[in-house]
């Protein structure tokens, strides 16, 4: 039997309540897109009832949404890329995110169903999507006169390095779209985890916590737990097998490491064919019945090896912690170049999702 991914419901919705704590005052889009960031779209937009919205990032996601019974408001923030997705968006009573030209093309061109709640993105430096500040007073004058956009037009920016409280950029960002929050006293959107953790005075109308509600701290160098997170996803295995092996004894494919003595070596039940990341180096902690062991050779698809040098007692079935309780998945992120968000997001078909704490 190979890995299963455990869903702790109970630490999504204490990871919520953090949110708020931090926040007090805010509002929250819960942010679930990407699949709930590998957790679980459906499983994880019911747990969170008490957010005050959610939010994903595409037409689509919302469309299996609200197909699915969930009827709250619902905010897609890369908004929608044609008419045909503009209209979806009107019959599910979604709010968009509108940040280029071509959407107001769309919105003034068109009539539709219902008008749309609309957020306008200003791009106050992150250069990915949304109108630069001197370009907003006229999309917002043209918004505002369009029969497709609902009475209310909002502002919404994203941050670029908030991970990283020395970096001036936040506080730049944070200046140019104050200019502007200033100007239309409207509600506005700005802090994503790292702003809700790191930036306090982002903290307005909306906050859309994201990587923080599945437990991982978004913030350089820190984990989740210092964050007063709970992880949400466990990825857990078995020790398959375990093989003695004499000194200078090469592991795994390409023989990358050798036994510096004779010792015990144990297989596991995951590889990169199930999300475990396949660039994790020797010395990434794994979990064996509670204690930490170091990986040992290259990941295979199936399988990875680990020092039982430290653990005599080990016996095949032995529970195996990949991620998750008592190891933050930044841990294993951070040796394998990569973050907890491609962890979660990564994880394949095959392995068994349960969900406790319901």
């Amino acid at each position: 039997m190979g890995p299963s991914a455990r869903i702790d419901l109970s630490a999504l919705r204490h990871n919520l309540r953090r949110a708020r704590e931090l926040a007090v005052g805010s509002r929250i889009y819960a942010v679930i897109k990407a699949n709930a960031y590998g957790h679980g779209l459906l499983r994880v937009a019911a747990a969170l009832d008490e957010s005050d919205a959610l939010a994903v990032a595409r037409v689509e996601e919302a469309v299996l949404l609200r197909e699915a019974g969930i009827e709250g408001p619902l905010l897609v923030m890369e908004g929608f890329a044609d008419r045909e997705e503009m209209e979806a968006s009107a019959r599910h009573a979604l709010e968009v995110a509108v940040q280029q030209p071509e959407q107001i093309r769309l919105l003034q061109q068109y009539r539709l169903d219902r008008p749309l709640v609309c957020w306008l993105k200003v791009d106050s430096g992150m250069h990915r999507l949304g109108f630069q500040p001197e370009a907003v007073a006229s999309a917002w004058q043209q918004l505002s006169a369009s029969s497709a956009v609902a009475p209310g037009l909002r502002l919404m920016t994203h941050f670029s390095s908030a991970d990283d409280p020395a970096d001036p950029r936040t506080r730049e960002q944070l200046a140019r779209f104050g200019m502007l929050r200033e100007r239309y006293g409207v509600a506005c959107s700005i802090a994503n985890s790292a702003g809700i953790i790191g930036w306090p005075e982002s903290h307005s109308e909306w906050v859309r916590p994201g990587i923080m509600l599945y437990g991982a701290s978004p913030m350089l160098g820190r984990t989740g737990e210092q964050e007063g997170l709970r992880p949400v996803m466990t990825l857990a295995s078995r020790l398959l097998a375990i093989n003695h092996f004499g000194k200078g004894s090469p592991i795994g494919y390409g023989g990358t490491w050798t036994c510096p003595e004779e010792m015990r070596v144990g297989v596991v039940a995951a590889g990169y064919g199930d999300g475990y990341p396949r660039h994790a180096p020797t010395g990434t902690p794994v979990l064996l019945n509670g204690r930490r062991v170091p990986l040992v050779g290259r990941v295979s698809m199936d399988m990875l090896t680990v020092d039982l040098r430290t653990q005599p007692e080990a016996q095949v079935g032995d529970p195996v912690t990949l991620w998750g309780e008592g190891l933050p998945a930044e841990e294993v992120a951070g040796p394998a170049g990569t973050i907890a968000y491609e962890l979660f997001c990564c994880i394949t078909r095959r392995v068994r999702f349960e969900q406790v704490g319901e």
